[in-house]
């Protein structure tokens, strides 16, 4: 399938790219809560190190199955008060601040899984639109500043929501303990925040930005009203697959690796910290509680790098290539994430989340810009949806598998499970030289 001819579009400024991308960072405060705690969660209410990666699935199946939905849904949407992509936002952000609130006040296992398939399908809801809102409103020459402004504001969300638990325990004085099994306070409290903050950020933009109308308002009602049809609609979204452009296809192995390497060190750092540095693996302890707060702080250090790298990586593709600023990210994430075997010592965990935080950037960043340009703007929408299948997928795989090798290839030691993911983003690195970057040819 080949890029349709797009119009050349209105330049946007400075603060209007801030104003569209603004949502983001509400986004990325729910997501970063959920990445951080998520595991604590599970382990405190009496899930093993095995059974995390199965908690988790939950994530990844609820964007498999709700993003290209979205997309569909969206692409076919307009309003001329409320746009194409901004109902889906605010609708998601009012269900994603309800998740946050209840999350933390979950008493067992099994309603903690069953909040987080909630939460996840209303990030995706509020998410999703938004990669495509920057093709919708971006000329192809300020795409990559667009993904860039979304990744800074990713980054910011993410360091002070991390950071939020250890605050309210060493700055504000809540229990950081688990009375009775419960959810700490610290969590509890760093959950409600969140929820306020989600639906505050994703307002913002609702609010702020506009929306360029279909440039063909005639042929855009008829097809809207012709994908009305289930039947349509349904072999649309199946259909793509199939005409998925060649770009597409290469970025989705470079998607597939980097994800593993993701959801380890999203499900895995608390424990290998804790049994790694901290010495023990009782989720009841003090020691182990006192671990999931350093992670909020590791989080944060590589989620800050990441939004300073977010306005120098756009820099280094220009002067090398994009296909070349993206696999160098992710060879120093690679070898970061699993240079945590050898750390022994709290202060020294700093060194690789930096190294994490660039290849955190160029992955928020650079693909979607690579792909941007290879996509019809018509399925805009659609296709980021689908898109995402090669984040989700991983994550799934990852879910099914890691928790085995965890405890017959690794002997339930979790920092092996980052060495893995470590060794699965330098794969990345080296599948991205082969991508086809249509832009820059």
């Amino acid at each position: 399938m080949e890029m349709q001819t797009h119009s050349l579009k209105p330049r946007l400024s400075f603060w209007q790219l801030w104003n569209m991308s603004f949502g983001f960072f509400g986004i990325q405060f729910g997501f970063a809560l959920q990445n951080v705690n998520t595991s604590r969660i599970f382990a405190t209410l009496g899930a093993s190190a095995d059974d995390l990666p199965l908690g988790w699935l939950a994530a990844p199946v609820t964007g498999l199955l709700v993003q290209p939905i979205i997309g569909y849904l969206s692409d076919n949407t307009w309003h001329p008060t409320w746009g194409r992509r901004r109902p889906f936002f605010f609708l998601g952000a009012i269900l994603a601040a309800i998740a946050l609130f209840l999350m933390p006040n979950s008493s067992a296992v099994w309603m903690a899984v069953a909040v987080l398939w909630m939460m996840d399908a209303a990030i995706n809801v509020s998410m999703e639109p938004f990669r495509a809102f920057v093709g919708d409103k971006l000329d192809t020459s300020q795409q990559t500043a667009g993904f860039a402004m979304q990744t800074f504001f990713i980054g910011c969300g993410a360091v002070i929501a991390s950071l939020l638990p250890m605050i309210f325990s060493d700055y504000l004085g809540v229990s950081n303990v688990p009375v009775n099994g419960a959810i700490p306070d610290t969590v509890r409290y760093s959950f409600y925040v969140g929820g306020a903050v989600f639906l505050a950020a994703v307002s913002w933009t609702v609010f702020t930005a506009t929306e360029l109308p279909p440039p063909d308002m005639d042929r855009f009602q008829a097809q809207r009203k012709h994908a009305r049809s289930f039947g349509v609609a349904l072999r649309e979204i199946v259909g793509g697959f199939g005409q998925m452009p060649k770009t597409m296809v290469q970025l989705a192995f470079v998607q597939f690796f980097s994800w593993i390497a993701l959801f380890a060190m999203w499900i895995y750092t608390g424990t290998a910290i804790a049994d790694n540095v901290y010495g023990t693996t009782d989720a009841q302890s003090a020691a182990y509680q006192e671990a999931g707060n350093y992670v909020g702080v590791m989080f944060a250090i590589y989620s800050g790098v990441s939004a300073l790298a977010a306005f120098l990586l756009p820099v280094l593709a220009r002067a090398t290539s994009r296909k070349f600023c993206h696999a160098l990210s992710l060879t120093i994430g690679g070898l970061s994430l699993a240079s945590m075997f050898f750390i022994h010592d709290k202060a020294m965990l700093t060194l690789p989340m930096i190294g994490v935080g660039i290849a955190w950037a160029s992955i928020l960043t650079m693909p979607y810009a690579i792909l941007a340009g290879a996509l019809p703007a018509s399925r805009m929408g659609y296709y980021m949806g689908l898109f995402n299948f090669f984040i989700t997928i991983p994550q799934i795989v990852s879910g099914l598998l890691l928790g085995f090798f965890t405890k017959h290839l690794f002997g339930g030691h979790t920092v092996n499970t980052l060495v893995l993911g470590g060794a699965c983003m330098v794969l990345a690195a080296v599948l991205t030289m082969f991508v086809t970057d249509k832009a820059e040819k």
